[in-house]
């Protein structure tokens, strides 16, 4: 692959760029990049590249077609065209050019590299033909080898020894009659022959050339190459015709390989895109004709795939993948198809549906068959398929749209758990296209400064004084205003937008506690608090990234606790572990958000050394105005104080709640009753009054939250108590 070179042909300066670093990185030699057809055909001269790589649409006189007839006649060289135009006459010019190939923009390496290579095979083997065929010629003539000679008037024909060889005959077991012939000429190919033959005869044709199958001794049917001239005499009558057979079995076997490698998957043997799209598109013209015509696609994506890729390796993934494929093909019709797009994705096609429910019901199918468990490199894998369902019955025009909303009721499916499936509806469409959006805008929310942090007080329960402040993050569309962290949280996760978002809100949570606590007397002792999501955590340079920060912003790491949910830490356990204690080492304490809600473990507690729980507003919710609460709550406060662990009860609402948790020894609390989320300068007044109150000696925080952050959105307090400032 490394010494293939290539010539690239696009006039889009940017896209060509793109297809060089691609084949770069795919590890081609790049010889080359041209904007006009003039200016491919002196590089394809000058350089000689293996392969060309060619845009159909360019600029100047000569268009990409034009240009590769005259460097595929001139330099005999393959070209691939790359090109975003398919339709039906630029399809046709395209196919006199004898194209190597046909990619559709945008497209997939791996699908760019499988084309490559099929092309220089396909290349080499022609190359290799032609060597063949001018050998064998010059054989012939030496020998006389696989030469007949047809006596039209005595209508009897001389075939020579290797004529009836290559068909495993000895010379005394073919007669002399074109019976021996032409009865031996597979019944599909005899007709075209025979039209063949009688062109030439009448002299409709300078000479006669067809390949056809002949049946060989074996019982086998064999590709030949038939190659005649006509004679005649001086008076112009045709009396004789003399000609020479070519076996060409294995090079029609090989082209035919190469055209079921090109629309077929490797691994599995199934159809791959190409081959599936072409399918598609003939359900798709049969439905537009006839209404009473149905079909359905299936989208199916794997759910866990890349855990047992890598947990097995390489080998046992495609070996599953294998199994999978059959046992896909055991589950449908003879007349359904499905193909592999690549990863982990399959997608079928269910044809002439006369029941609705019918994909439904292969899909529930397929979900049963998945539930067994697959035998790979010795050892028991179990996986099961999210799927999405699409009906034609939605009156489809263009086979890429039926994929896409295939695609669409996938991810709607895997969104719903595992092993699901989801039947395609016009509104998925438009809540993809608005997720899409919002991933967009969410990707320049930074750099728009769009994101804020709001800081909600933590409250020491015994000096009732504040300790910490929690950073949450906001969004402020410029459009669609405030989006709830629960609308683009789950899609920065997704999208690893989390990364730099998570980075950013750490950064400016210590830069803002770094300045709190050089402007507020008695304010040493406070911290911030900050959530990490599990990619964060897991994320290469994690614990790193966060020393920096704490060196920049000059806080101490004391002073910055971590929030981690439970499931974060058991999901991915070894990873997690070995970024804790990374950040342990920093002096970072770790909180778990939300406890009792998921695995609330005490094994995971003492393994990861965390430092305080966080009791989930679910739990504090339950205790009601006589001060009674579940015997839960005080389980986890009783299991808190026993191992040492400090508490923190969130989503603390009423002063009854707040007093009945500070009772049962809850270290901390937090919620509406001591303040709601506040902006930075509301917060930075909340803590300045906060602070004062506590160098006066005051233990209410109620009183003060009333008189403080009421007001904080306003700017200066009534009483003209300054707010903290800072640059």
């Amino acid at each position: 692959m490394a010494r293939t070179r290539i010539l690239v042909v696009e006039d889009e300066s940017i896209v060509a760029l793109d297809i060089q670093q691609r084949l770069q990185r795919m590890g081609y030699q790049v010889v080359g990049v041209a904007a006009t057809g003039e200016a491919a055909i002196r590089q394809a001269e000058q350089a000689r590249p293996d392969l060309v790589l060619m845009d159909i649409k360019l600029r100047g006189e000569m268009d990409g077609i034009e240009a590769a007839d005259t460097i595929r006649n001139r330099f005999h060289l393959p070209v691939i065209f790359l090109t975003a135009f398919a339709d039906d006459t630029t399809l046709q010019r395209a196919a006199v050019t004898e194209a190597f190939g046909y990619i559709l923009k945008p497209f997939e390496e791996r699908e760019l590299a499988i084309n490559i290579e099929i092309a220089l095979y396909k290349h080499e083997m022609e190359r290799k033909l032609r060597e063949s065929e001018e050998r064998y010629m010059l054989a012939a003539q030496a020998a006389n080898d696989g030469l007949w000679d047809w006596d039209l008037q005595t209508d009897s024909i001389y075939f020579s020894s290797r004529w009836k060889a290559m068909l495993g005959y000895e010379d005394h077991e073919v007669g002399n009659s074109p019976s021996d012939w032409l009865d031996k000429v597979h019944p599909d190919d005899l007709e075209q022959l025979q039209v063949a033959l009688a062109a030439h005869l009448r002299g409709l044709t300078e000479h006669l050339e067809k390949e056809y199958r002949m049946l060989h001794r074996d019982g086998t049917y064999r590709w030949v190459l038939t190659r005649g001239l006509l004679v005649r005499n001086p008076e112009g009558v045709a009396y004789r015709v003399v000609g020479s057979q070519t076996d060409i079995d294995a090079r029609k076997k090989a082209e035919e390989q190469l055209l079921h490698d090109a629309v077929h998957d490797a691994l599995t043997g199934l159809p791959n895109r190409t081959l599936f799209l072409d399918r598609l598109s003939q359900v798709l013209e049969r439905a537009n004709r006839s209404a009473e015509y149905t079909f359905a696609v299936l989208f199916l994506d794997l759910d866990q795939f890349k855990v047992i890729n890598d947990s097995l390796g390489h080998n046992a993934g495609d070996e599953l993948l294998v199994a999978i494929g059959q046992l896909f093909r055991r589950s449908l019709r003879s007349t359904d198809t499905v193909a592999r797009l690549g990863g982990d994705e399959f997608v079928i096609l269910l044809d002439d549906l006369h029941d609705p429910n019918e994909a439904v019901r292969v899909a529930m199918r397929i979900q049963d068959a998945l539930k067994a468990p697959f035998q790979v490199q010795g050892q028991f894998a179990y996986t099961s398929a999210s799927i999405g369902i699409v009906s034609s019955v939605h009156g489809y025009e263009r086979t890429m749209d039926i994929l896409r909303d295939a695609d669409i009721a996938m991810y709607q499916a895997k969104a719903m758990g595992k092993a699901c499936y989801a039947v395609f509806e016009p509104s998925m469409r438009k809540s993809a296209i608005a997720r899409l959006e919002l991933e967009s805008d969410l990707r320049q929310a930074i750099e728009r400064q769009e994101l804020d942090l709001y800081y909600q007080p933590i409250l020491a329960m015994a000096s009732g004084q504040v300790a910490g402040m929690e950073a949450l993050l906001r969004w402020h569309h410029p459009i669609h205003g405030s989006i709830a962290p629960d609308d683009f949280i789950p899609l920065a996760e997704e999208t690893g937008l989390i990364i730099p978002i998570g980075q950013w809100v750490l950064r400016e949570a210590c830069r803002q506690m770094r300045c709190w606590r050089t402007t507020l007397p008695g304010s040493e002792k406070l911290y911030v608090s900050v959530n990490v999501s599990g990619k964060q955590l897991t994320h290469c340079g994690f614990a790193r990234q966060v020393a920096e920060i704490l060196s920049d912003t000059g806080i101490p790491a004391h002073s910055l606790r971590l929030e981690i949910t439970e499931s974060v830490l058991m999901d991915n356990a070894e990873l997690a572990m070995r970024a804790v204690e990374k950040l342990r080492a920093l002096g970072v304490e770790l909180y778990i958000d939300d406890f009792g809600t998921g695995y609330s473990s005490l094994s995971y507690i003492q393994r990861f050394a965390i430092n305080t729980i966080k009791i989930d507003r679910s739990f504090v919710e339950v205790i009601n105005d006589q001060g009674d609460s579940s015997e839960l709550i005080k389980s986890i406060l009783r299991f808190a104080l026993d191992l040492g662990l400090e508490t923190i009860a969130e989503g603390v609402e009423t002063e009854d709640q707040l007093e009945h948790l500070k009772g049962l020894l809850c270290v901390y609390g937090q919620g509406f009753v001591i303040s709601k989320p506040l902006s930075p300068e509301a917060a930075g007044m909340f803590l300045a009054q906060a602070f004062s109150e506590k160098h006066r000696g005051s233990t209410a925080p109620i009183a003060l939250l009333q008189s403080s952050s009421d007001g904080c959105e306003g700017g200066e307090r009534e009483n003209g108590t300054p707010r903290a400032a800072c640059p």
